[in-house]
């Protein structure tokens, strides 16, 4: 009796054990949208909590509406997200939108007119600055953006905000 005892119970505590781990990733698919993905700020204040909901402490503030971010995770109405310096915590859905914006990295860079190297440049684009992504056609290393009512081409290397293989028409 008590090794039949000893097996319900390990065969409970694999139980318990395996619903466990399934229980964030079928959480993560509460959207039906893919993960990751890239999103970006609503509001001017954001606030970052180390876990999804508000009793968890606000870990960090964004003060930066428009600032493009990565969604990795999702619980319920909470989204995991990452900033562009690697800064991860989580923030209500309420507070991100799907327009996709971009964020200048690394140094100086040179929107062009053209997706070409030797294009004209149309303006210089400080590190840190932010722009809305317009697209980023296949196969290619330019993607368009607008920054500051300009529109030109940034190489994808230039910029956080899509991904290597990503095509956005």
């Amino acid at each position: 009796m008590a090794r039949l005892i000893r097996c319900l119970f390990a065969v409970v505590a694999i139980s318990v054990t395996l619903l466990a781990m399934a229980w964030p990733l079928a959480a993560a698919e509460n959207s039906g949208l893919p993960l990751p993905r890239f999103v970006s700020l609503r509001s001017d204040e954001v606030n970052l909590r180390t876990g999804p909901g508000v009793r968890y402490p606000v870990d960090w503030i964004y003060s930066r509406r428009d600032l493009p971010v990565e969604v990795i995770a999702e619980f319920e109405t909470w989204r995991k997200i990452r900033d562009w310096q690697g800064s991860e915590g989580w923030v209500h859905q309420s507070m991100l939108w799907p327009r996709r914006m971009v964020v200048v990295t690394g140094q100086q860079r040179r929107l062009r007119a053209e997706p070409d190297d030797k294009a004209v440049p149309l303006a210089l684009v400080d590190p840190n600055v932010t722009g809305r992504l317009l697209s980023c056609p296949r196969g290619k290393e330019y993607c368009r953006v607008e920054i500051n009512n300009i529109q030109g081409w940034l190489k994808r290397d230039e910029f956080w905000g899509v991904y290597q293989s990503e095509y956005i028409e």
